[in-house]
């Protein structure tokens, strides 16, 4: 049998461990190629660049793996990938990550990381983004290594149901901690945000955006309550952001030629 290809990437840059964490688990599952940032990308959401050329370079970084950084945001990464790359090939599966800190709830509008898998998606290819919820550069990303090795080859075999992309969350905790995977829906939230002002050597003024997250969802079927709860989070997702309900409750903002609004 033919082995899967499998594409991996990430936002936080080609030399991340998160990344090498991925890698070494992707590769028990198929042929790896990995396109990713040469400099970290978090916070990039679905950005591209169109105002300056992308460049691709070789890395012998992982072995036996064919790996390239990319000059670009981790869309990019993507959108080389499969237009450039690996062109005249099918891609099996896309991976991301794995990433340092939540994406779970909103976090998923900002994140490079799930942007990338997103993109990939919306190419028909089954993709996951991983996050971990650990922002320190010698974070345990081993320490879900048998779940996401069931993930991962249950998707292979199995593929997505009714959408292409999970974004899956995993919490700071023992490997013998972890409960199990949850499949289950994004959960409400906001950011409370401030800017820190300061003075740069030159005594010019800048600003350095800080917050903090807040949740407005108490229910128990939700990413942060599995995370909070020893699960880790799979929340199946997608591309429409119509609110889908709300079509038929704003017909009064509907305007047929030569009638005024409202009728």
């Amino acid at each position: 049998m033919d082995r899967k290809l499998i594409l991996v990437t990430n936002d936080d840059g080609i030399f991340a461990p998160g990344l090498k964490a991925l890698v070494n688990i992707a590769k028990k599952h198929g042929e790896v190629v990995v396109v990713a940032p040469n400099t970290p990308q978090s916070g990039m959401g679905h950005a591209i660049t169109m105002n300056q050329p992308l460049r691709l370079h070789k890395l012998n970084h992982f072995e036996g793996v064919e790996s390239y950084e990319c000059s670009g945001t981790p869309v990019d990464c993507v959108k080389l990938a499969k237009n450039v790359l690996l062109k005249e090939r099918t891609l099996d599966l896309c991976l991301s990550g794995i990433n340092h800190g939540s994406n779970a709830s909103i976090n998923i509008i900002y994140s490079g990381t799930m942007s990338a898998a997103m993109e990939a998606s919306l190419e028909h290819v089954p993709s996951i983004g991983f996050s971990l919820l650990d922002y320190s550069f010698d974070a345990d990303f081993w320490q879900a290594e048998p779940f996401l090795d069931q993930l991962i080859e249950s998707v292979l075999q199995n593929g997505i149901k009714s959408c292409n992309l999970l974004n899956v969350n995993i919490p700071k905790l023992k490997r013998d901690e972890i409960k199990g995977l949850m499949v289950c829906r994004q959960a409400k939230g906001h950011w409370v945000e401030e800017f820190k002002e300061g003075k740069d050597p030159r005594n010019e003024t800048y600003y350095w955006l800080t917050g903090e997250f807040y949740c407005d969802d108490p229910g128990d079927d939700t990413d942060l309550w599995a995370l909070e709860n020893g699960y880790i989070s799979i929340v199946p997702s997608g591309h429409d952001l119509t609110v889908h309900h709300a079509i038929s409750q704003n017909s009064h903002l509907q305007i047929n030629q030569h009638e005024p609004i409202g009728n």
